[in-house]
């Protein structure tokens, strides 16, 4: 059963607005936030007074440029004991409604507007994705889903397993809950533990083969808690946080051996240009935590990358190095659709199916409540743009779009009673690249992922979407539906009329699979890559070939960590910040002794 363009997407996205029910923390109103973190302040504000160039003698001891998943907990734990400045291009979450509740979910995604949080970018691939453009990044318009990665990754990384377990803990202790469990969530976790994704592994954080039940960054109220609220456990004494603080470019001092970063230059809220310097002091340190488009994007804008591209754009080089921007990757989703003849609770992710297949098997449910629901845009996860369509995603044209805006009002509304289950690539193969389109840092790079590429891409999600098939036949999930096979055939046919992604009827067809694995593919937002370790950076994530310049983010990282990143995105964030403080403590001790 083939679909058409656009209806789907429409509902994948309250999937998405169901279960990624955006919610912020602290919501409050400004005088609130701005009592709990009166260190945070628009980039207009900043002085150079506290930013002295080169022979000034003052300066930041670490200037952190992203204030997103990584970036938060990373600056909080470095101004524990050093003079920190955040620049994060974005604002708060705490006041923007669109962030902080389930019901808006989907408008923070449909906001295409300068100023959203959420920056939407087309790749070259034809499928439509998201960046985060407000302070605490990815965990202010994601799922809400917490799972750590698991023991073997943390290995193969080559982190430090005894400081990853005292840091995982800092931040749950701070912004993780235990979800509610909604029936939908219930029928899907029984689902797959009846076709034999197990074993039964309750609720956990770790990531364990099987089904489980993971975290959420959701209250029992439905407010969001994003990493902005780490910042909480700042020193304000040590900490700037400046937003609507627009990166430009890293300064380098090349008088040396090797260029030597030195500071920041940024744009505030008006356009106007700032510098920000980093102490002369040893150990002294500009971190990137842009993320995995922002952090290879701004290594470029500042000489640092392929000599011969930077050239073309008339960037002066500072390090040639041709794998800055390489070998992105980004985690291919398909999902189903679920029709049922009643409306469904609203859920989030709550449970997962960690298969040996490559995959991994989650849900949300309460598409669509009203009848107005299916008039409005959705946004990025919508039909409106063809992302939960069958059509290929370079066919999803603003021309198809509007063709099913106009006609999307026809549907009857029944057919947006039901949940979606949905099936993520674990470990993509297939590999892609990042180039800069121009010099212009709020502009988006040029971006291709390359999705199913790689055979092994396509064998996984074939698998996926057989496991998925299992499952709604499984008995946990035909009880919990209670249809007859003639009140299911009804809802298919509707659902077909509404465009959504559904099961195709012949799934021992291998190769018709494999095809609506690449007609259907969508992203969970999980790229990473660009600055990968002994390419770009070492392993201590020091920029190679330049002195006083790290990045901290998914941009070093070759795979996806867990069944969603931003639990151990986080974690990384906390982990490097304790890592940095302890060795140049140890550092200076030693220096201490010797003299």
């Amino acid at each position: 059963m083939k679909i058409n363009d656009n209806k789907k997407l429409s509902l994948l996205i309250f999937l998405f607005s169901s279960l990624a029910t955006l919610i912020t923390p602290s919501q409050g109103d400004y005088k609130e936030w701005q009592t709990r973190y009166p260190f945070i302040r628009e980039s207009s504000s900043f002085s150079s007074s506290s930013s002295l160039s080169k022979g000034g003698g003052k300066g930041y001891d670490y200037i952190v440029v992203g204030g997103g998943t990584a970036g938060c907990p990373l600056a909080a734990t470095l101004s524990q004991k050093y003079k920190v400045l955040l620049l994060e291009r974005g604002g708060v979450p705490f006041t923007n409604r669109n962030v902080s509740f389930l019901s808006n979910f989907h408008l923070t995604l449909a906001d295409l507007s300068d100023t959203s949080p959420s920056q939407y970018f087309v790749s070259n691939d034809g499928v439509y994705n998201a960046r985060a453009r407000v302070l605490g990044g990815g965990t202010a318009i994601n799922a809400g889903f917490y799972s750590r990665a698991s023991a073997s990754y943390v290995k193969r990384v080559g982190w430090d397993a005894k400081l990853v377990n005292e840091s995982y803990p800092w931040i749950e202790k701070q912004i993780v809950k235990v979800p509610l469990f909604e029936p939908w969530q219930k029928a899907v976790h029984d689902g797959l533990l009846d076709v034999g994704v197990s074993p039964d592994n309750g609720f956990t954080y770790d990531h364990l083969y099987g089904t489980k039940v993971g975290g959420t960054i959701f209250d029992q109220y439905g407010r969001r808690h994003t990493a902005a609220e780490l910042l909480s456990s700042a020193n304000p004494q040590n900490i700037d946080v400046l937003i609507h603080a627009r990166a430009q470019r890293i300064m380098f001092d090349a008088t040396g051996k090797k260029p030597r970063a030195v500071g920041v230059v940024f744009k505030d809220e008006n356009g106007v240009e700032h510098k920000a310097f980093i102490s002369r002091r040893r150990g002294s340190e500009v971190i990137v935590a842009c993320g995995a488009i922002g952090s290879p994007q701004l290594l470029l804008l500042s000489g640092i990358g392929p000599k011969a591209d930077l050239e073309k754009l008339n960037i002066s080089v500072v390090r040639d190095n041709k794998f800055v921007g390489k070998d992105m990757s980004d985690n291919p989703m398909n999902a189903i659709y679920v029709p049922f003849s009643k409306p469904v609770k609203q859920s989030l992710i709550e449970t997962v199916g960690i298969t040996n297949k490559g995959v991994y098997i989650e849900a949300s449910s309460g598409y669509s409540q009203s009848k107005d629901s299916i008039t409005c845009h959705h946004g990025i996860a919508s039909a409106e743009i063809g992302q939960l369509s069958t059509i290929p995603p370079k066919h999803r044209t603003r021309e198809a779009i509007e063709s099913y805006k106009r006609n999307k009002k026809d549907i009857p509304y029944e057919a947006f009673h039901g949940g979606f289950i949905l099936s993520k690539i674990a470990f993509p193969k297939s590999k892609g690249e990042l180039k800069l389109i121009n010099t212009n840092a709020d502009d988006n790079p040029f971006v291709t992922f390359n999705y199913f590429s790689h055979k092994e891409d396509v064998k996984a999600c074939v698998n996926g979407i057989r496991i998925m098939e299992k499952l709604v036949r499984s008995e946990p999930f035909l009880n919990f539906t209670q249809c007859d096979s003639k009140t299911v055939d009804k809802l298919l046919n509707m659902s077909v009329t509404a465009n959504v992604n559904l099961i195709p009827r012949h799934t021992n067809d291998t190769e018709s699979l494999e095809q609506f694995c690449r007609d259907t593919v969508i992203t969970i937002w999980h790229y990473h890559g660009g600055c990968h370790v002994d390419q770009v950076v070492n392993k201590d994530y020091e920029v190679m070939g330049v002195h006083r310049l790290r990045v901290v983010d998914t941009s070093t990282l070759d795979q996806s960590p867990g069944t969603n990143p931003q639990a151990t995105v986080m974690m990384m964030g906390r982990y490097m910040g304790v890592k940095i403080l302890r060795e140049r403590v140890a550092k200076t001790k030693a220096k201490g002794l010797q003299r």
